[in-house]
């Protein structure tokens, strides 16, 4: 145990994002992202790193600079909900900024400067678990986030980490990788009839494993953060002159 953390146990992420690595160090590749106020499971210690298991499951390296020990339960002031933020930037007592992507939960003791953060029942209540305010927060939250492999926020994300942060904040758990989506769910048909809020899965490999997931937003149109648009873009699959239209529509494997 160094730095007051205890393997196996628990921790809390301290830093706004927290990037979690495929190996135990610092060039390794960024395979996803844990956000402030998180707590993860630590399941293995290798120097200052640690193998860490958020609430989805996903397992990655993540330095100890990025976590604090597990706070006491009565941390928490009595009756106070957790609060979320929606994008914001805050100040704790000693005047320490922060700013917050979607998604990172605030402490007890800071306060919002500006942009926004909701406690979970007003969460709940604005991100309702319903297809077409799915759709909505999908193309208002992440319009130009650009592609980052490994993120899940609005300042850079992939794929399957833009489509479980949507999902997650209205109330539908996921999994992290776009191919363990594809086994989440019913089948929803076809390319081109996909009703809002179904996903669409695609594969550029010669094996069909599942590389890649967009939200349907019906009216054959699709949302997603894509490699190949820089990130963040909305799709027509009517668009006959756009090759990469017709590259996608070659790729699609399944929809749920």
């Amino acid at each position: 145990m160094i730095r007051g953390f205890a393997v196996p146990g628990r921790a809390t992420v301290r830093a706004p994002i927290a990037p979690m690595y495929g190996d135990p160090y610092v060039a390794s590749v960024q395979i996803s992202q844990r956000l402030s106020g998180h707590e993860v499971d630590l399941l293995e210690e290798q120097d200052d790193w640690y193998l860490a298991r958020g609430v989805d499951g996903y397992e990655g390296w993540i330095h100890a600079g990025f976590l604090s020990p597990e706070p006491p339960t009565n941390s928490r002031r009595s009756g106070e909900l957790p609060r979320v933020s929606l994008g914001c930037l805050t100040r704790a007592p000693n005047g320490t900024r922060r700013q917050l992507p979607l998604g990172a939960r605030l402490s007890p003791e800071e306060l919002v400067k500006s942009g926004e953060a909701v406690n979970e029942v007003e969460l709940a209540a604005r991100f309702p678990r319903d297809a077409v305010a799915i759709t909505r927060s999908a193309q208002e939250l992440f319009e130009s986030t650009p592609y980052l492999w490994g993120g899940i926020t609005p300042w850079g994300a992939d794929c399957s980490g833009f489509v479980q942060t949507i999902y997650g904040l209205h109330g539908v758990p996921l999994p992290r990788d776009a191919w363990q989506q594809a086994e989440a769910g019913k089948d929803a048909g076809v390319l081109t009839k996909l009703k809002p809020a179904d996903l669409a899965f695609f594969s550029d490999r010669d094996d069909k494993r599942v590389t890649h997931v967009a939200i349907a937003l019906g009216g054959r149109h699709l949302v997603h953060l894509a490699l190949g648009r820089g990130g963040f873009a909305n799709e027509n699959l009517d668009d006959a002159d756009d090759p990469y239209i017709a590259k996608l529509k070659e790729r699609f494997l399944r929809a749920r």
